[in-house]
């Protein structure tokens, strides 16, 4: 009588070039447009908390606006302010999340360009184990 194992195992590898830089730039990219649009709806905010006329010395109120003043300095003055009644509307705020949101587009676009390498085509090892066990039995 005759007793035939056999076993068979194929594995399979597939190992994409660049894989790791890819991923890498993706999650640069991410990262950036995080930062920014946190950034931009902290401006958002100011700029309808100026135009509810908030009270100033309310602490979230404070808080904004003395994270985003930081980044406001750099337009302060650049526009008038329309004012009417304790509500103020802060055109140059409007100006700042314009050119804050090319900045952000164009440092993603930057790290995209140097980073960035295309999919290649995708490397496969197949390996194949074969085992036969012959048992005779009598």
């Amino acid at each position: 009588m005759s007793n035939d194992n056999r076993m068979t195992e194929v594995r399979s590898v597939q190992r994409e070039p660049e894989r790791e830089r890819r991923i890498m730039t993706f999650k640069a990219t991410q990262i950036v447009w995080l930062l920014f649009g946190i950034l931009e709806a902290l401006i958002a905010l100011r700029i309808l908390l100026k135009l509810i006329a908030a009270n100033p010395n309310s602490p979230i109120a404070a808080l904004i606006y003395g994270f985003t003043d930081l980044f406001l300095f750099p337009f302060a003055g650049l526009t008038a302010t329309p004012q009417a009644g304790g509500m103020v509307l802060e055109l140059s705020s409007f100006l700042a999340m314009v050119i804050y949101g090319l900045i952000a587009w164009a440092i993603v676009k930057i790290i995209t360009v140097v980073f960035y390498r295309p999919r290649g085509p995708i490397e496969s090892v197949t390996q194949t184990t074969s085992s036969e066990d012959h048992t005779r039995l009598q």
